[in-house]
């Protein structure tokens, strides 16, 4: 199943991810290189991110939430967790991680 992680930031979200984007990008690259995270960003202009998710339940995604430097540090206001029902595209029909 896909999963989108829709997040809510501060109007200084670039600033104040800074000192903790390092230890962001390494637990996202982790979860990438797991077959879990498919991809993210931050929207332009940045008033929120996505992240998709590849996983067999939204606890997975929770797991990532719960270790996220930025969610941990409030660079994240407020983020949730939606299964997504592909049906057109590469994404179409994904099966479970792995």
């Amino acid at each position: 199943m896909l999963f989108a992680l829709l997040c809510d930031v501060p109007d200084d979200y670039l600033t104040r991810r800074q000192p903790h984007r390092a230890a962001h990008l390494a637990l996202a690259e982790r979860w990438r290189a797991e077959g879990k995270l498919l991809a993210g960003g931050a929207f332009d202009p940045p008033d929120g991110t996505l992240l998709v998710f590849r996983a067999g339940s939204a606890a997975e995604v929770e797991a990532f939430v719960r270790e996220d430097p930025y969610v941990a540090n409030g660079v994240v206001t407020r983020w949730r967790i939606r299964e997504w029902k592909v049906v057109v595209g590469d994404l179409a029909g994904a099966a479970p991680a792995r």
